[in-house]
């Protein structure tokens, strides 16, 4: 079956309470899917990029005009009538009034409870995305110390932190076990997701929500491991492709800068990134030297949000 390229939008804002909304529309009758519910896009022409195809498209679609799109997750999906692969974008700006020429509906939504049903079976996984958070913590207990760790993390989850990665490779296998179920019991406590790096056996025992995998590990993998959440980190776009084959939920990739922990190793900046994500194959996290000031940049560069390690625990 032909694959065929489509362009597909997240477009965003925010509601009154700050949370982030994006726009639905429902097939209308006479096409595939009548009544299920879809992101706005279409079909990328030949001689266009998926990005000139999404302006054309909302244009068409909903007579707005696209000011910011980032690229954010590419998808592949067989239906029973077309092969097709999705490039979304985050659509963060735009202008004009909604009016729509091709829907029976439209509805303002949010990842953590659609009023809406059913949704297309290839967005399944896009929804999942969409619920994560731009953030992702990463510990190292190892060099601050165990209970200066527990209580930065503990300041971190009051403060909103949300999904948190357990990498300790410089505690003694007694103390690191100690560490990850102290640390989970309190994400837990919050409401917080958090994986473990590299130990599958421990992330079970402790009852994390998932496990990351370093980039090694990755490549040892012949399925994805059996947990809610499965990671991993990336240095090269094979390895991106690698992890979304593992069926993989997100990615960390960098490092963008130069990392205090590694000197001397030389960041790919943000040009670096964009070139090395395009619209990457499923969401990813840009990791090396940053903080939460670079979440504009990150998002500009394809990334899903940013990973840090010093910058997540600073008061």
């Amino acid at each position: 079956m032909k694959l065929t390229e489509v362009a597909a939008a997240v477009i965003e804002r925010r509601a009154a309470d700050g949370a982030m909304e994006f726009l639905l529309g429902q097939r209308a009758p006479g096409t595939f899917y009548p009544g299920y519910w879809e992101f706005p896009g279409g079909k990328v022409e030949p001689g266009e990029t998926p990005h000139a195809a999404l302006v054309r498209e909302l244009g068409e679609e909903l007579g707005i005009g696209v000011t910011r799109a980032d690229p954010w997750l590419r998808r592949e999906h067989v239906y029973e009538h077309a092969h097709v692969r999705l490039n979304f974008f985050r659509v963060r700006d735009w202008c004009g009034e909604l009016h729509d020429h091709v829907h029976s509906a439209l509805a303002w939504q949010r990842a953590d409870g659609l009023t809406v049903s059913p949704m297309l079976p290839a967005n399944a996984p896009v929804l999942a995305a969409l619920a994560l958070p731009d953030f992702y913590a990463i510990t190292h207990a190892g060099e601050i110390g165990i209970d200066a760790q527990l209580m930065a993390l503990a300041h971190a989850l009051e403060g909103g932190l949300r999904l948190v990665q357990l990498r300790e490779p410089r505690l003694e296998a007694a103390r690191r076990s100690a560490f990850v179920h102290a640390a989970v019991d309190l994400c837990h406590q919050y409401g917080a997701r958090v994986l473990v790096n590299g130990d599958l056996g421990l992330a079970a025992a402790a009852g994390a929500d998932g496990v990351h995998l370093p980039a090694r590990q990755l490549a040892e993998q012949t399925a994805r491991p059996d947990f809610a959440l499965v990671a991993a980190s990336c240095h090269a776009s094979t390895e991106l492709e690698m992890a979304a084959r593992l069926g993989c939920d997100f990615a960390v990739f960098g490092p963008v800068r130069e990392k205090i922990g590694h000197p001397g190793v030389a960041g790919i900046g943000w040009d670096g990134l964009a070139t090395a994500l395009a619209v990457p194959p499923l969401p990813t996290f840009a990791l090396g030297g940053l903080s939460r000031a670079d979440f504009d940049a990150a998002q500009r560069a394809g990334a899903h949000g940013i990973a840090a390690i010093r910058a997540a625990w600073e008061i």
